[in-house]
């Protein structure tokens, strides 16, 4: 089972440090997603590297057994928001990183508008100002359900509850601005 005090990695590193290639489309995914460090992509890879080993193995067996864990694959990843309902075990060989990364609670809070950008929307997870559900939530990599996206708010003690503040002043201009765009266009 293993000792308790020693924590294993929840990731593996790249098989080769100096690729040009990957290198740069990490720096691309940190940029965009607003992430710290390249462990985050790491971990995200993973995730997904585990997801489809499972489903690979999925397709090649054939029995009951493999029918049930197969649908409760796919009752996960629907849940995640990383499918669609109807989906197929081999829809699974078809997702990327990216589709993990857009499920990540700093990219949701962005994308909710609750944040101007996504280094924003990790600092105010951070500092326990977002809520899912009701609960405080600091762990910017924690993955939303599709269910718990519309529960994500403020926390009623955080001053970005409260109309007034500065910050949410800002977000409310930024998104008046993109709604005269959209009427415009």
């Amino acid at each position: 089972m293993g000792d308790p005090r020693r924590l294993r990695k929840q990731y593996e590193k790249p098989p080769h440090p100096w690729m040009a290639a990957r290198i740069a489309e990490e720096k691309e995914l940190m940029k965009e997603f607003g992430l710290r460090r390249k462990k985050e992509i790491w971990k995200a890879e993973s995730i997904l590297r585990r997801f489809r080993a499972q489903a690979k193995k999925l397709i090649a067996a054939r029995g009951e057994q493999e029918k049930k864990e197969g649908e409760l694959l796919l009752r996960k990843l629907i849940r995640l928001g990383l499918l669609h309902e109807g989906a197929k075990v081999e829809d699974v060989l078809d997702l990327n990183v990216r589709d993990i990364l857009n499920r990540r609670l700093q990219s949701v809070v962005f994308k909710k508008g609750l944040a101007l950008s996504m280094k924003q929307a990790r600092q105010f997870i951070v500092h326990k100002h977002i809520m899912v559900g009701d609960k405080k939530v600091n762990v910017p990599s924690y993955l939303v359900e599709k269910n718990e996206e519309d529960k994500i708010c403020f926390a009623p003690d955080s001053p970005f509850s409260k109309e007034d503040h500065v910050e949410i002043s800002k977000l409310k201009k930024t998104e008046q601005k993109v709604e005269e765009v959209k009427q415009e266009g």
